[in-house]
């Protein structure tokens, strides 16, 4: 066989392969499942979850891998889905809610277009509050604007980090950035050591920890970030605190982030059958009761988002006023 002709062969070859009903080409494989932060973090958990139960829903059975690339807050990760994973299906990636968010500021070292993933669906919808320390002597939110409090972050672009300079940039909390923690699970640490006395993150369901941080007196919630009041939270809105429809603005695009939960994606140009095989697989896991039984043991609450409304809130964001997104930039990233 000739140069020529030996070229020729292995197109056929790989396009056949691409073109192998999703059964076949699944069946004997493994698909990895990327994650944007290091084992043992929130969003390993749900991957791992959603791994293990995964392979019963899709054709062939594959096995599903996860495999953590944290770096950069997540940026590491999405850049690597977007512009070097394989886009055979065999690859697809659970990485930070805000990574649509940074790309819209376009943060450094963004390489990704959001609108260009394929979106599978996300487990739930979680709520982003400020946690202070109840030895802290911070009880309301004019507390914050009457003495400093210290706030530790991990750096990066995951909100924990930019929610608290948002805070004191634009709504001119009295807010120190301790910043260089390894991820959030540190700075609670140093929250016990009295390091530092508040960290911005997301409550979680109703049995798990950090509901029982409030339970237990050793934490309080001073407010949420979202629009509306969260049910189950004896807690005002960051929202009831504004003074302007600028600051009201920037504070929902910087919300709407966590309208997409905890997003899972394969990367751009996947074959629609077999993105049609990974969405069928999620809505299948996040309804099956073993999944739900396992979901409920480690204290997750499950409210699943399919690939389409996920896609759908990925295009309003980016439908965005160009001058909200500058200003929740500017406060976001400055200090």
């Amino acid at each position: 066989m000739n140069r020529v002709a030996a070229v020729l062969a292995l197109t056929v070859l790989a396009s056949g392969a691409l073109a192998q009903p999703a059964d076949e080409f699944y069946k004997g494989k493994q698909i990895r499942l990327v994650v944007g932060t290091a084992a043992g973090q929130d969003y390993d958990s749900w991957a791992r979850l959603i791994g293990r139960h995964m392979p019963r829903f899709l054709p062939g059975t594959p096995a599903v891998i996860v495999e953590n690339m944290p770096g950069a807050g997540h940026i590491l990760a999405t850049n690597y889905l977007f512009n070097l994973a394989p886009r055979d299906g065999t690859v697809i990636g659970m990485v930070s809610r805000n990574m649509t968010e940074g790309a819209i500021m376009k943060l450094p070292n963004v390489r990704f277009e959001p609108a260009r993933f394929n979106w599978i669906g996300s487990p739930e919808l979680n709520h982003r509050v400020l946690f202070v320390n109840a030895t802290s002597g911070f009880a309301s939110v004019p507390d914050l604007y009457a003495r400093e409090l210290i706030v530790g972050t991990p750096g990066g672009a995951q909100g924990v980090s930019a929610a608290p300079i948002l805070l004191k940039n634009l709504l001119h909390m009295r807010i120190k950035i301790i910043q260089g923690y390894h991820s959030p699970g540190d700075v609670i640490l140093a929250m016990a050591r009295h390091e530092v006395e508040g960290i911005v993150q997301s409550v979680g369901a109703p049995e798990g920890a950090r509901r029982q941080w409030v339970e237990s007196g050793e934490m309080r919630i001073l407010f949420s970030m979202e629009r509306e009041r969260v049910a189950g939270l004896d807690a005002p809105t960051i929202f009831e605190f504004t003074n302007s429809e600028e600051q009201r603005q920037v504070l929902a695009f910087f919300s709407s982030s966590m309208e997409l939960g905890r997003p899972l994606m394969a990367p751009p140009g996947v074959p629609p059958q077999r993105l049609a095989q990974l969405r069928a697989a999620f809505d299948a896991v996040v309804k099956d009761a073993a999944f739900l039984r396992e979901a409920t043991a480690m204290g997750f609450e499950v409210m699943p988002q399919s690939g389409d409304e996920i896609a759908a809130r990925v295009a309003a964001a980016i439908a965005t006023p160009k001058g909200i997104v500058d200003e929740a930039q500017r406060a976001s990233t400055a200090e």
